[in-house]
């Protein structure tokens, strides 16, 4: 019988492939049920942070409205797991083709993903994207791949 870290790390990895199915068919209501309510996300985009399910769902759907179909991959996800809390990190892409047709191969981004066990189910309480920053131009450097 396997260890319960190891059968929460399958949850764990099971709840990241929702957000990838999620995504790519831009489900936000399937999305909606693997975050926390009261979820603190740090994106890509502004402002500095998207606080509550609503904001974190205002900032996928951008994703619903522009992308005609919507890839998204996640890559070298570790994950190590707690007594009711878990950390992860990966590197995750957005790509796909525009409503108006124009293919969009996207960029590689670092996420980080805090969870907690509520009520027996993993969800997502905190998230981290970043790209890299290049100091010198004080630009983000987003042609780098994993």
């Amino acid at each position: 019988m396997p260890a319960q870290r190891e059968v929460d790390e399958v949850q764990i990895r099971r709840l990241t492939d929702k957000i990838v199915d999620g995504l790519r068919n831009k489900d936000l209501e399937g999305l909606k049920r693997l975050y926390a309510t009261d979820i603190v996300s740090f994106d890509v985009e502004p402002p500095l942070q998207h606080v509550g399910i609503e904001a974190k769902l205002e900032n996928w759907a951008p994703v619903c409205t522009f992308f005609e179909h919507v890839n998204y991959e996640v890559r070298d996800l570790t994950i190590t797991v707690g007594d009711g809390v878990a950390f992860g990190h990966a590197f995750a892409r957005l790509s796909g083709t525009l409503k108006n047709g124009t293919a969009m191969s996207g960029m590689w981004v670092r996420v980080t993903y805090c969870l907690q066990k509520i009520d027996d189910a993993w969800l997502i309480v905190h998230d981290h994207v970043s790209v890299p920053l290049d100091i010198t131009s004080g630009r983000a450097v987003v042609d780098l791949e994993p």
